[in-house]
C-alpha cells in the first residue's frame, strides 16, 4: 500500500487540533523539517507560531495565537491526549475566550502545576500546584470557569471594577453562576474590608460597582444556592476533569 503523502499525514492530525499540527507532532510521523519548510513555501502549510502550522484550507480558529502557543506547551503531544498539568487557559486569556470583560489579553496566560520559564514576552505562567481550580473544555481548550477567573485576576490586583465586568457578564450569559462567584471570590472578602470569607457581600459589592439590573436577583440566588453550608472551599481544586462545557463560538 502507497505511504500517505506527507499532507494526508498532516492532516489526520491537525483535524482535531483545529488544523494546527506542531513540527514535533510532525517529525512522530515520520514528516522532516526540510518537508515541512517545502510544503509552507508551497503555500500548503502556513507558519503560524514558532514550530506550529496551519494547514492550508482549514479554517482559521478563533484565538489562533492562544491555541498555538498552548500546542507550544508540549508539543509532542496531541491535542485529545492532553492532561491538565500540561496547561490551562486562565486569567485574561480565559477571559477573552468567554468574550466577557474588557481587559486586554495581550499575553497568553496558562495556570500550570510546576514551574516552567519561558523566554517569549507574550507567554505569561501562574504556579498554582493544587490545580487551576474549576474549568470546562471550551471549543477544545482548557479553559477555567469565570468564577476562577474572578478569583484569579483578584489575586493578581486587577481593577475590581473590570473584574466586576466579567462577573457581571458571566453571570447574565450563564457562563456561571452567583453562587459558584460567591463561594470562588470568599477568601478575597478581607482584602475589600468585608467579613472574613464573605463571598457573599464581596459579589454584591463588586455587582454593585458596576451597577447591572440583576444584582439583587442574583444576590437573592447566590445566598439560596449557599444556604447554610460553609462557602469559600474550592470544590474542584485539584486538576481533575469536571462536566465538559462547550459554548458556542461567539461565546
Amino acid at each position: 500500500m502507497p505511504r500517505p503523502s506527507a499532507v494526508a499525514r498532516l492532516a489526520v492530525i491537525a483535524e482535531d487540533q483545529w488544523g494546527l499540527v506542531t513540527r514535533r507532532q510532525a517529525r512522530d510521523t515520520g514528516i522532516a523539517q526540510a518537508t515541512l519548510e517545502r510544503l509552507t513555501a508551497a503555500s500548503l502549510l502556513e507558519r503560524v507560531d514558532h514550530g506550529v502550522y496551519r494547514l492550508a484550507g482549514a479554517p482559521i480558529p478563533d484565538h489562533v495565537g492562544l491555541r498555538a502557543a498552548w500546542l507550544r506547551l508540549a508539543p509532542d503531544t496531541l491535542r485529545w491526549q492532553r492532561t491538565l498539568d500540561q496547561g490551562v487557559v486562565s486569567h485574561r486569556s480565559a477571559a477573552s475566550m468567554y468574550g466577557v470583560g474588557d481587559l486586554p489579553a495581550d499575553r497568553h496566560e496558562f495556570t500550570v502545576p510546576s514551574r516552567h520559564q519561558t523566554r517569549r514576552s507574550d507567554i505569561r505562567f501562574h504556579l498554582r500546584a493544587r490545580g487551576p481550580g474549576p474549568w470546562i473544555e471550551l471549543r477544545g481548550l482548557p479553559v477555567t470557569r469565570p468564577s476562577r477567573i474572578a478569583s484569579d485576576l483578584l489575586l493578581d490586583n486587577e481593577d475590581p471594577e473590570a473584574v466586576a465586568d466579567i462577573v457581571a457578564q458571566s453571570i447574565r450569559n450563564v457562563y456561571d453562576y452567583p453562587g459558584t462567584f460567591a463561594d470562588a471570590l470568599a477568601p478575597h472578602a478581607a482584602r475589600f474590608g468585608l467579613r472574613r470569607g464573605d463571598g457573599l457581600a464581596l459579589l454584591e459589592w463588586l455587582l454593585g460597582l458596576v451597577g447591572y439590573p440583576d444584582t439583587r436577583l442574583w444576590i437573592g440566588e447566590a445566598r439560596r444556592s449557599l444556604g447554610d453550608r460553609p462557602h469559600g472551599d474550592e470544590e474542584n481544586d485539584g486538576w481533575s476533569r469536571p462536566r465538559s462545557v462547550t459554548l458556542g463560538q461567539d461565546a
